[in-house]
């Protein structure tokens, strides 16, 4: 059994109570992928700077806790995520952290734009498409979500492609005043 299916048993400040405690409980899992030690380790070889399924399984079983299932992603979660995202050099989760961040970073800007949302266990499941939820276009996402996103991406060592390509979803002809800063954000020869 991997360490993440003990996270409540042997780790109970990981177990959120509510969004707060979720987006600490994610910095210590960031914690983890950097030092490759911490709670999130235990029982098994972890390398510093790798994040690998057990991490993804970290973050997925702390972000739909039952605490916070009915409620958005806020900011906080995730920027932790951004931050676990970049910590990782390494990654041999099969690109789960990656459908998982750009699934939250949707959830986070369209609840923040004032979208209703499906609950976490449906919107961030790897079995669900995001485009079955999240907003198709940036006519309905706030602008200011979106140079949120672009300012979280911008001069980032990992670049996740997945997240680039939603954000490129996004921006549509309501968009047009981040255009100028697109090439800021993504590699043109994606």
């Amino acid at each position: 059994m991997s360490a993440a299916a003990h996270m409540s048993v042997e780790s109970p400040s990981l177990e959120p109570s509510c969004r707060d405690t979720a987006a600490h409980a994610l910095s210590i899992v960031r914690d983890g992928v950097i030092t490759g030690e911490g709670p999130t380790t235990k029982g098994r070889v972890h390398f510093s700077r790798s994040l690998d399924a057990d991490d993804t399984a970290w973050c997925t079983r702390i972000l739909t806790a039952t605490a916070v299932n009915d409620q958005p992603v806020s900011r906080a979660e995730a920027e932790a995520l951004f931050e676990i995202n970049e910590a990782a050099t390494e990654r041999t989760d099969g690109g789960r952290f990656d459908d998982l961040l750009a699934k939250a970073v949707a959830h986070y800007a369209a609840s923040a734009s004032g979208l209703k949302v499906p609950p976490r266990s449906v919107a961030l499941s790897a079995e669900s498409d995001i485009e079955s939820w999240a907003p198709s276009y940036a006519s309905k996402v706030n602008s200011e979500m979106l140079e949120w996103i672009a300012g979280q991406m911008r001069g980032k060592r990992q670049n996740n492609r997945r997240l680039m390509a939603m954000v490129a979803t996004f921006l549509g002809a309501t968009a047009l005043p981040l255009a100028g800063q697109l090439p800021n954000v993504f590699d043109i020869g994606m």
